[in-house]
């Protein structure tokens, strides 16, 4: 996939303000803000357009730690007005998204259709916990606009992410209905981990930087416990907090015989080495334990292009 500009613009001057952001070339636009600006947000041109919107709470309960509302709009400040009041009100959350046209050309039924979309695609991806109360299907459209809604939440799905909103951001299970253009995902090879011992075998990518171990893998149970140096007890701790969020929120299943467990969704994890002590239940060098069918480790496929990479353009050699 080919370079993206992604332009972002800090409207008071803040990261903790409004913030605006645009691709070159699509005439989708996004803002995004703190509850507590609010007001500012329903004063700008763009609450006053046909779109569709997300509500953003931190939940340390909820899968991913996110709770998240999808909705759409005819005048988006309307609707968000009444989430924001006392007979359809919504506390749960401290952030806002709302997606629009810069063209203005998103009609009722387009939103409409955005909204099943997100929703579907927040649902596959599994990073967060939806609260809407139903699933809507899309609504039919000419296959044209099928189309270019297709491909305008492609472009939200990178536009997201860069704003620090990752409820749409997961692996391409299957294709996109009638578009063919889809933002190529940087996908690793698989790596898998396997526990002789248990039976456990894990499987994980790497989508876009992020660690991925992916839905059916094995795990442990649990995460030992014991007598250690005190770095090794909180490193521990560490994992056995990890290992029961994922088992409180349903992302992790304990099997019949309760050794094992398994993962329910594709999770992410920070590092590989964090995924390899909540698969193995012990601490883990994942760079050295995930490993390709042909024996590639992760570190050894990082490295990859590191020890041939050309000098700097002055002949001297590279400072760290």
């Amino acid at each position: 996939m080919g370079g993206k500009q992604v332009k972002l613009f800090l409207v008071d001057g803040t990261p903790g303000g409004l913030t605006t952001a645009e691709i070159t070339n699509w005439t989708g636009h996004v803002v995004i803000g703190p509850r507590s600006k609010l007001a500012d947000l329903l004063a700008r041109d763009e609450a006053r357009r046909t779109g569709a919107y997300l509500l953003l709470g931190d939940d340390p309960e909820a899968v991913g730690g996110i709770r998240c509302y999808v909705g759409e709009a005819d005048e988006l400040r309307t609707r968000l007005k009444e989430h924001n009041g006392p007979l359809r009100g919504k506390e749960f959350w401290d952030r806002v998204v709302i997606i629009s046209s810069k063209d203005a050309n998103l009609t009722k039924a387009h939103g409409r259709y955005l909204e099943a979309r997100l929703l579907a695609t927040a649902t596959a991806a599994g990073r967060c916990e939806l609260v809407n109360a139903t699933s809507p299907t899309p609504p039919a459209l000419p296959e044209a606009d099928v189309s270019d809604m297709d491909y305008f939440l492609e472009q939200l799905k990178i536009v997201l992410p860069v704003l620090g909103v990752n409820v749409l951001r997961g692996r391409q299970t299957g294709s996109t209905a009638a578009t063919s253009v889809s933002p190529a995902s940087v996908v690793s090879p698989e790596f898998v981990l396997t526990v002789k011992r248990t039976g456990i075998v894990a499987r994980a990518v790497q989508v876009d930087g992020e660690f991925t171990v992916l839905a059916g893998s094995g795990a442990a149970g649990q995460v030992r416990t014991g007598a250690y140096a005190a770095s090794t007890t909180n490193a521990y701790a560490a994992y056995r907090n990890i290992h029961q969020k994922l088992a409180d929120d349903g992302s992790l299943r304990l099997d019949s015989n309760v050794d094992t467990a398994t993962f329910t969704r594709d999770v992410v994890f920070s590092s590989p080495s964090t995924a390899g002590a909540v698969v193995t239940g012990r601490s883990c060098n994942g760079r050295e334990a995930w490993k390709t069918d042909t024996g590639l480790t992760f570190g050894a496929w990082e490295q990859q292009g590191i020890d041939s990479a050309p000098p700097s353009a002055t002949g001297a050699p590279l400072r760290s």
